[in-house]
């Protein structure tokens, strides 16, 4: 009766995804525990079942009710944007600088939500097996890359960690169209920097972690 309501399903039988309720309603809340951190493990687990476009992901307080963490916005908006990204606090609390930081993220979310939605995802590092989460989308058209790195805790000595990309043309060229980092540095690799796409999967991208729970989030767009 009520075709143009988006629905949003939660638990089902004691877990939540179902898909059979996914026919019906077509994204699901993913977890009660909204902490960035925490979201790194629980998206990731969830993508190898259920596409990013079917979590619901949100901007929440800190500290986080759940964990009494404190991520950086930028850290929240990152990982959030991944999935069906949305606010979850109390919008009249946030300072000047974070409403208009939210008004960024809102317009990224648009302008790449396609990328990961309905993209192809590759699964650079898991969470539960080192120090941090890595995930790469690729466009549909195979012209726009993204990286989506988020930061555990930092290490002594701030350890340098080697991302590699995958699912590139070997033959040809991307351009790092955009940045977005935190509390941490990526090795030199200024916007308008050309790398053949060999380069990135075989050498890879550097990244210095010298904070902890911290996100960087880089774009490069296919030129040849």
């Amino acid at each position: 009766k009520f075709p143009n309501i988006l629905w949003e399903s939660c638990s089902g039988g004691g877990g939540r995804f179902d898909a059979g309720m996914l026919y019906y309603m077509p994204q699901t809340w993913t977890s009660d525990c909204s902490d960035a951190v925490e979201r790194m493990s629980i998206q990731y687990g969830t993508s190898l079942c259920y596409p990013f476009s079917s979590m619901g992901s949100h901007i929440s307080a800190v500290p986080n009710h759940q964990t009494w963490r404190s991520a950086s916005l930028k850290t929240r908006a990152d990982i959030a944007t991944m999935g069906q990204f949305g606010f979850e606090l109390d919008m009249s609390k946030m300072s000047d600088e974070e409403l208009e930081a939210s008004k960024n993220f809102v317009a990224r979310y648009k302008k790449y939500s396609e990328v990961f939605h309905k993209g192809s995802l590759y699964r650079l590092s898991s969470p539960f097996e080192s120090n941090f989460a890595a995930f790469e989308f690729i466009s549909e058209d195979e012209n726009t890359v993204i990286l989506v790195y988020g930061n555990k805790l930092c290490k002594t000595s701030s350890p340098i960690y080697n991302i590699k990309l995958a699912g590139l043309d070997p033959n040809a060229d991307y351009e790092k169209a955009e940045e977005e980092k935190g509390g941490l540095l990526v090795d030199k690799a200024e916007v308008g920097r050309i790398f053949g796409g060999d380069e990135l999967m075989q050498r890879g991208i550097n990244i210095f972690n010298y904070r902890d729970f911290e996100s960087i989030m880089l774009v490069f767009k296919k030129i040849n």
